[in-house]
């Protein structure tokens, strides 16, 4: 079965059996999209109508009788 396995990993990777791992320039871009992703949730998050709907939920929630 694992030499199955292997063989058909092998035919999916096009014979490329030993690319284990991604390179410096696909760090690079997996870091750059994740700084403008979190630059654009920090943008959404401190925008004034999501801040005001945040301190409204948390203001109902503290605000609750038990």
């Amino acid at each position: 079965m694992r030499i199955i396995w292997t063989r058909l990993r092998q035919s999916a990777l096009g014979g490329r059996a030993n690319d284990a791992g991604m390179s410096t320039s696909e760090y690079a871009m997996g870091t750059i999209a994740a700084c403008a992703f979190a630059a654009v949730l920090y943008k959404v998050v401190t925008s004034d109508a999501v801040s005001t709907a945040l301190q409204s939920t948390i203001g109902k929630a503290l605000d609750v009788p038990f």
